[in-house]
């Protein structure tokens, strides 16, 4: 990924610059100062990803990204804050901001961060090749009924963890059940679902049980990093729209909480996973969604 960092702090753009060089996430194509300095050197170096301090002397971060879009630039834009304003950060959602940095800076959740923007971007840069591969075919397909994964892709990509490897796992969990036409209650119980799962590539009993114990870690580490992903959220703005939709449907917000509290306190991020709840309310949505 090739980003630019806008910022009038010099310690936050080298901090950042060693964080992403560091973790080999991408690199760092231009810096400036603020936005009336940086906007030339963006349109012209057309960077994947624009990282924006929202206050900065001359023009601030909101102001910057205006008028990089009616520029017709393209690219993402992740915002830093130090000041957590629900009406500013309204504003930069609004302007197409797809995530806040907090200040002070913290590595790991740059890291993080910078890591699940850079998958959504690649999906995106795919379904794009796609897009233009079927150009000059019928447009049936490109209009078509979406599949049962169409629809658990979106509600994972929403959720920040469309790229973690349990999110292929929860993908053919659900279109098992809906393959199987199971009532929406009781659902079959977590050992059986994954053992169903495992015997796709598996034939000894022994492999199947590893491979079930595996599954069930993978699931389990993915909707850790959604909810991971829906406190950060919430900490920036609680009236986010994925935030007040999922955080409440598919978790306890106690647990959501307590994530909030620990990444705040740049502390341990750990909470009680239930994975039951995650996946019963997902089959749900899907099928409101396909019925």
């Amino acid at each position: 990924m090739r980003y630019f960092i806008v910022d009038d702090d010099r310690a936050s753009r080298l901090m950042l610059t060693n964080i992403i060089h560091g973790a080999a996430l991408g690199t760092v194509i231009g810096e400036a100062i603020n936005g009336e300095e940086a906007i030339p050197q963006i349109l012209m170096t057309q960077p994947d990803f624009v990282l924006i301090d929202l206050l900065m002397p001359k023009l601030d971060g909101i102001a910057t990204i205006q008028k990089l879009r009616e520029s017709r630039f393209e690219g993402s834009f992740i915002m830093l804050s130090q000041v957590v304003n629900k009406d500013l950060v309204a504003e930069a959602y609004s302007q197409g901001v797809d995530f806040f940095i907090h200040k002070p800076i913290n590595r790991i959740e740059v890291e993080t961060i910078l890591t699940k923007t850079a998958e959504q971007h690649r999906l995106k840069a795919s379904m794009q090749i796609i897009r233009q591969s079927l150009t000059g075919f019928d447009e049936a397909p490109l209009t078509a009924k979406k599949t049962v994964r169409d629809h658990v892709q979106s509600i994972l990509n929403d959720m920040g963890i469309v790229g973690e490897v349990g999110s292929e796992d929860i993908s053919k969990i659900i279109e098992q059940l809906i393959s199987e036409k199971h009532h929406l209650a009781p659902l079959p119980p977590l050992k059986e679902l994954y053992e169903n799962l495992a015997m796709i590539t598996k034939e000894t009993p022994d492999d199947i049980l590893k491979e079930s114990k595996a599954i069930e870690q993978r699931i389990r580490r993915t909707i850790l990093a959604a909810m991971i992903n829906l406190a950060n959220l919430g900490i920036v703005d609680y009236t986010n729209s994925e935030f007040e939709y999922y955080a409440p449907r598919y978790f306890d917000l106690t647990d959501i909480r307590t994530l909030m509290n620990q990444i705040e306190m740049d502390g341990d991020k750990k909470a009680k996973v239930n994975i039951k709840k995650f996946i019963q309310v997902l089959y749900s949505d899907i099928l409101n969604r396909i019925s």
